[in-house]
């Protein structure tokens, strides 16, 4: 019997929040089985059962940690045809992406990536992605089977608690899939907010911080949400490259994303196009990102942040 296949991002067994979001989605076909891959991956069962997978596949072989993305490929290609998965689901991402593509060729499958919403049946799966920077909507039907890559907050995380068996499989691994190897990695700086990618709530800062990205800083933990970063604000060195938002970084689709001193670049439009809600505040009242806010201010971030800052933290209190 044919069924869905939902690839989860963890750390350490701390399975992601969208990777249950698409768990969330993959529910719609009925109970999906949950690959988890790596170091601590049988931490995920806890996760995975909760929202609604009936069984989880734990693959922890040390060539997963230690090499790039072909001993992934490997791994899934094989779990996707022992289940039978008319559908492989994965929250979208720079890793998953190319995972997907090069499972798609694998599976002899059609590729959506960063899809927004998904519907229709297994062998007819229908899904909407945003597009050409955010301007146009497409909607796809998929006959046969799908990879499919899920922004984060397309679906809200339900859970739908289940037993999840879980399994171990024994992958066999193509002979020149660990031929690139990782020889050195360094821990991300840990700051305490949400991961960008699928954080809530963004408070991003641009040219317009000149360099003090710091009432943008305040008014994100304020809300408790993640920083982002425009890429002018980036290739002048005032911020990690790692936080940029737009076409050539990463792309966000929160439920309120706060744009600080950003003109509205179509790059930068690209990456954060799908956000439910927008506010925006610049000086300037013919920037273009003014075309995108539900709500604008025009005046100075470093004037506008600090007090709703203060606001939002005499609410909490």
């Amino acid at each position: 019997m044919s069924t869905v296949l939902v690839v989860l991002d963890h750390l350490d067994g701390a399975v992601t929040k969208p990777s249950l979001e698409t768990l969330t989605a993959a529910r719609q076909y009925g109970a999906p089985v949950a690959v988890a891959l790596g170091a601590g991956a049988e931490g995920a069962a806890a996760a995975a059962g909760e929202y609604g997978a009936a069984r989880l596949v734990t693959v922890t072989d040390a060539e997963l940690d230690q090499s790039l993305v072909a001993p992934r490929v490997d791994a899934v290609a094989q779990i996707a045809a022992e289940v039978d998965a008319a559908l492989v689901l994965l929250p979208a991402g720079i890793t998953a992406a190319e995972v997907a593509g090069r499972l798609a060729v694998r599976l002899d499958a059609a590729l959506i990536t960063d899809a927004v919403a998904i519907g229709g049946s297994l062998g007819a799966v229908t899904t909407s992605q945003s597009v050409f920077a955010g301007n146009w909507t497409t909607e796809s039907e998929v006959t046969g089977t799908a990879v499919v890559t899920l922004k984060a907050n397309s679906v809200p995380a339900e859970p739908d608690p289940v037993t999840a068996e879980v399994t171990a499989a024994t992958i066999s691994y193509a002979g020149g899939s660990a031929l690139a190897r990782i020889t050195a990695s360094e821990a991300k700086r840990e700051t305490g907010r949400p991961d960008l990618g699928g954080a809530r709530i963004v408070v991003s800062g641009g040219r317009g911080t000149d360099g003090n990205f710091a009432e943008v800083e305040a008014l994100a933990d304020a809300l408790g949400a993640a920083v982002g970063a425009s890429r002018a604000a980036v290739d002048a060195g005032w911020y990690p490259h790692a936080y940029q938002v737009g076409q050539t970084g990463k792309t966000v689709s929160p439920q309120l994303y706060v744009a600080a001193g950003i003109s509205g670049a179509i790059q930068h439009r690209a990456g954060m196009q799908t956000s439910k809600e927008v506010l925006v505040v610049n000086t300037d009242p013919e920037a273009p990102i003014f075309a995108l806010a539900d709500l604008g201010v025009v005046g100075d971030l470093h004037t506008v942040l600090p007090a709703v800052t203060e606001q939002v933290k005499q609410i909490n209190r």
